[in-house]
């Protein structure tokens, strides 16, 4: 069976024989005021694929920052239904499990189960002003090939954080001190309507404005789900989902220092929002509250304030091509036989650095690169050693905009208007040069390519081996 398959047979041996993969949902992608930003890009997300939508295992953990997995017996027991073909060994000293499998794929479980990625910064931070409206948008598939946010079943309460960062792109800046929050909702006793059901209510999408008076700089923009359906039972197994976005922000203004607390530490299982029971008739209301109280702006003006200049997670100027975090920069000219199989090989490594960075979003624009690469090739093996052909031409497809989006369920700490109107589009599509400037950038990785049918199924491909996104 060609290395490409196994991890395709894996999976349907696995589900085959009884071990169910259990999907929820992950942040995906974000807008700000409207205007789409890509698949993946500026978010930090799990590499780990086949879980990338699963809750955190441990809330007492540094993977409650940004929405990774700390692989646990816990997790273990939940994920699959343990027979004679499969069996964990937790390692109870280290956050990794060990696996053995009657079938040849304990190396699989061993590469893609274990790993994942909130610590770690990633290339892209996108620029967002005072006042801003961000979306973010969750997916039950992260690469967007069926439809589905969030199961009906998970019924909770929600809230954004904000920490600034001297670093958006940094690693281990996440966990800690200096989260602050900026929305909370839980139960809306005049709807009936968790705010998970309002936001699978509203497609998968939650809008909030950044508020007006913070200080400019880098930040991470923390989003949080909680599902309760399981937090009644023994033990108790309240499950979150969160994730975190890269922004930079402009402002002139800044507040006193907002309250901050410690994630992981704001919430512990001795807190009782995490054993309600959302099952009781009647349920037992107000839902007890944890972590900070959401930050209110204030007409005050810090005489201190600094403007500061975004330099670090900008869009390269000569990246012609963006997939999630990933440009594909243009190849230098050539004139002769020797330059033209330079770039043949400097394309062909750039496309494996596509595939193998894309994440659970998808490699859906990598196909593209692999275009432009056949065509050099071809050209070479045809004697036209002129190029690169189309040089500097954008082949990023526009990214489409929804009709509709809700508006910022935060509003009333900005305005005392109780509502407000959904977001508006400006167009049909846009592009991510329309809410990123232009400077240098780049991201390499190691591997190699294998498109695994990701032209047609949005599969995400690295190291040669491919597997559905669906978490």
């Amino acid at each position: 069976m060609p290395v490409s398959h196994v991890r395709i047979a894996l999976l349907a041996v696995v589900l085959a024989s009884g071990h169910i993969v259990n999907a929820h949902t992950t942040f995906t992608n974000f807008f700000v005021n409207g205007n789409p930003i890509g698949d993946g890009v500026g978010v930090r997300m799990s590499n780990n694929i086949p879980q990338a939508t699963f809750p955190i295992a441990d809330i007492t953990s540094d993977d409650m920052a940004c929405g990774t997995i700390s692989f646990s017996k816990s997790l273990c027991f939940r994920s699959f239904v343990l027979s004679d073909d499969f069996y964990c060994v937790v390692q109870s000293l280290c956050d990794h499990a060990t696996f053995r499998l009657a079938l040849p794929a304990h190396k699989y479980m061993l590469k893609h189960v274990i790993g994942v990625n909130g610590q770690v910064g990633v290339a892209r931070v996108i620029p967002v002003n005072a006042s801003s409206i961000l979306t973010f948008e969750f997916r039950d598939w992260p690469d967007g090939t069926q439809p589905g946010s969030l199961d009906a079943s998970h019924k909770g309460p929600c809230a954004v954080y904000m920490k600034q960062v001297e670093s958006a792109i940094a690693n281990n800046t996440a966990a800690g001190n200096g989260w602050f929050k900026i929305y909370s909702d839980d139960y809306d006793s005049s709807t009936g309507k968790w705010c998970t059901e309002k936001i699978i209510a509203s497609s998968g999408y939650l809008s909030v404005s950044i508020p007006s008076d913070i200080q400019g700089g880098y930040y991470l923009v923390r989003s949080e789900l909680l599902a309760l359906q399981q937090a009644d039972k023994t033990p108790a197994d309240p499950q979150f989902y969160v994730g975190c976005a890269q922004v930079f922000l402009s402002s002139t203004s800044a507040s006193t220092s907002p309250s901050t607390v410690s994630i992981p530490g704001y919430v512990d299982m001795s807190n009782p929002a995490m054993t309600f029971n959302i099952y009781d008739e009647p349920m037992k209301l107000p839902f007890p509250t944890f972590g900070p109280p959401v930050y209110q702006s204030s007409s005050k003006r810090s005489l201190n304030a600094q403007s500061f200049e975004q330099t670090e997670g900008l869009v390269a100027a000569n990246c012609i091509l963006v997939n999630v975090n990933w440009c594909g920069i243009e190849l230098a000219s050539y004139s002769d036989q020797t330059g033209c199989w330079n770039a043949s090989a400097a394309c062909w490594t750039q496309a494996t650095d596509c595939y193998n960075s894309a994440g659970p979003t998808g490699s859906k624009n990598c196909p593209i690169w692999e275009t432009k690469c056949k065509g050099i090739q071809d050209a070479c093996n045809s004697g036209n050693f002129s190029g690169p052909p189309d040089a500097g031409k954008d082949l990023t497809p526009p990214l489409s905009k929804p009709s509709w989006l809700p508006p910022p369920s935060n509003t009333l700490y900005e305005s005392p208007s109780s509502t407000a109107p959904p977001i508006e589009a400006s167009s049909a599509t846009s592009t991510a040069s329309t809410v990123a400037p232009s400077t240098t950038a780049s991201v390499s990785s190691e591997g190699s390519v294998d498109t695994c049918g990701s032209n047609n199924g949005g599969l995400t491909c690295a190291n040669g081996e491919c597997c559905s996104s669906h978490g």
